[in-house]
């Protein structure tokens, strides 16, 4: 029996070559994961943007941005994608490896393929990736949203609602580095003891400091609020109309065209075309891979 679409991981697959692109994607679909495609590396930075993968296969070389490149922006803070990326390609000397590591990967595997190879490294990375998420996730759970910033100022990481809230505020964080108030208030907390430290306050969101790591990084809380409506988050999230959010939304509570036409009053022939305009924005072809997909934004907003 296949996994249901809640436990199913979601694979990005980088290649310009359609011929691997193909047999790649083949190959994890039959071991029950959902699979995304990208063709070049801008294509699978937008599409990591709208939608987290569990796992990233990458090609090195490729047109305009080699798969190198496309690496390090997908790693580069405060938008750095939690999935390992796993380079697959034919360059097999040292220097490329050492780059691809170097890059932000995990791994490195040399064509052609060993799809029985692929699939046990990947199952490993994908498991030890969730063991890491699942503990940020946790600090969320239990109300702790924290960022961890270096002496510098340089944002390290975050728990993903912490994230979120820093995203919509540029003018405290600029790329992966805090700006000129929230690096002051950082540079403040040096030697200062976790009882005195003086919150900073942006808008009706307090930041507070808790400590350091074990690596030396600052460790800042904050308070998250979560008001969105579920429809308004697909429709930021995937860059939807409104209805065709309502109708990605209807779709993941397991209703059918039918259904969906009749709670929003639209004929059948009305809610297909919604879907096909959905699926192309989505970078999907069919309604499992929109639900799993509109799921985990659901579940991670």
């Amino acid at each position: 029996m296949p996994p249901d679409r809640e436990t199913r991981n979601i694979a990005l697959v980088v290649d310009d070559n359609p011929d691997s692109l193909g047999m790649v994607a083949s190959a994890l679909e039959e071991n029950g994961m959902t699979v995304l495609v990208a063709r070049d590396g801008a294509a699978a930075i937008e599409l990591t943007r709208r939608v987290q993968p569990d796992v990233i296969l990458m090609d090195a070389v490729m047109p305009e941005m080699d798969g190198f490149e496309t690496c390090r922006r997908l790693k580069s803070p405060p938008d750095a994608t939690a999935a390992p990326i796993i380079f697959m390609t034919g360059l097999s000397d040292p220097e490329h490896i050492l780059r691809g590591l170097r890059s932000g990967g995990v791994d490195y595997i040399t064509k052609p393929v060993v799809i029985e190879e692929l699939i046990a490294r990947l199952t490993i990375h994908v498991l030890n990736s969730k063991l890491i998420q699942s503990a940020r996730d946790a600090l969320d759970t239990s109300g702790r949203a924290v960022l961890a910033f270096d002496r510098a100022g340089r944002l390290n990481w975050g728990s993903p609602s912490a994230l979120t809230v820093i995203r919509r505020m540029p003018d405290l964080l600029d790329g992966d580095q805090a700006g000129p108030n929230m690096r002051g208030w950082l540079q403040g907390l040096s030697g200062t003891p976790i009882s005195q430290g003086t919150p900073l306050r942006h808008g009706s969101t307090e930041f507070h400091y808790i400590g350091h790591s074990s690596s030396g990084d600052l460790l800042v809380t904050l308070k998250v609020e979560k008001d969105e409506k579920p429809e308004a988050l697909l429709a930021r999230s995937f860059e939807l109309t409104n209805r065709e959010a309502e109708v990605l939304f209807w779709l993941t509570r397991g209703k059918t065209n039918r259904d969906i036409g009749q709670i929003l009053s639209l004929s059948a022939r009305t809610v297909n075309k919604h879907l096909e305009q959905v699926f192309q924005r989505m970078g999907v072809d069919n309604r499992t891979s929109a639900a799993v997909l509109a799921d985990r934004i659901l579940n991670e907003g």
